[in-house]
């Protein structure tokens, strides 16, 4: 949902109970129902998900995800008389068992479980959650935003549409829907073990990370070769070296990678070696 309206609350009221927003948002306007559907589509949401809308309003994109794309999942919203008619028409339409709304603070609200976030909030709002999301979602969770970005992450896809309904909420039509890939943190020293084509001795692989874009570099027979096109999409790496033919790719669990270099030769690699 869009707020209209949005300013922080003193330090002292926002710790004065769990549902004292952080963020006074105002009154709602909800999501195009065209644009929910959209929304639901792009992220590829499916049966296995448990889907967390930060800001829910009436509950349509929850109870769409739950009646639509068969998910589970659950809502959050500060106004009490919305988390109701949210309840109410999951109560109605049979779907209470998979999708449920909460009167909750959303900066608050653990949302660890999800496997897709959604939201449609005003730009300050949305960009004030970026630490929260990137530290407790797990790699490879999608975040769908509506009309707003999030600051210095790279979408995994943009899609924009012009839509008559939607100059009543922003005066134009134009809209947009942002997909965000999770990504794993992969910064740090790694030990790598590399075909004997690239090296026959172990190698040092060096990361740093930025959101999802990755630089670096790898260091063979005492040569430190930089890395390009650097990027992370949940638990999967790809990468290349300066002046090498080849994609190196991997996946990352935890403290190790496993990866092979155009497809063909593996490679792996362990956190601090």
């Amino acid at each position: 949902m869009m707020r209209l309206t949005a300013m922080l609350l003193t330090a002292s009221a926002a710790l004065a109970a769990d549902v004292q927003p952080f963020k006074d948002a105002g009154p709602y306007v909800p999501s195009p129902q065209s644009v929910v559907s959209d929304m639901l589509r792009y992220a590829d949401v499916g049966p296995n998900d448990f889907l967390i809308d930060l800001g829910s309003g009436d509950g349509r994109i929850v109870l769409t995800a739950a009646k639509v794309f068969g998910a589970r999942g659950f809502g959050v919203e500060i106004k009490e008389d919305l988390v109701k008619r949210a309840n109410d028409a999951a109560q109605k339409e049979g779907l209470a068992d998979r999708a449920k709304f909460l009167k909750q603070d959303l900066f608050k609200t653990d949302i660890s479980q999800a496997t897709v976030v959604t939201m449609y909030l005003l730009p300050d709002t949305v960009n004030l959650l970026k630490d929260k999301l990137l530290t407790e979602l797990k790699p490879g969770t999608r975040i769908v935003s509506h009309d707003y970005p999030l600051t210095g992450w790279m979408a995994d896809n943009l899609w924009q549409m012009d839509l008559e309904e939607k100059v009543k909420i922003s005066g134009v039509t134009t809209t947009l829907i942002y997909l965000y890939v999770v990504p794993a943190k992969v910064a740090g020293k790694w030990q790598a073990h590399m075909p004997p084509a690239i090296s026959r001795q172990p190698a040092a692989l060096t990361l740093k990370q930025q959101i999802s874009r990755v630089s670096g570099s790898l260091r063979l027979d005492g040569r430190d070769v930089p890395i390009e096109d650097g990027k992370l999409r949940g638990e999967h790496l790809s990468f290349r070296l300066v002046g090498h033919k080849g994609e190196f790719s991997g996946v990352v669990k935890g403290g190790a990678i496993e990866g092979m270099i155009d497809g063909k030769m593996p490679w792996t690699a362990t956190l601090g070696g």
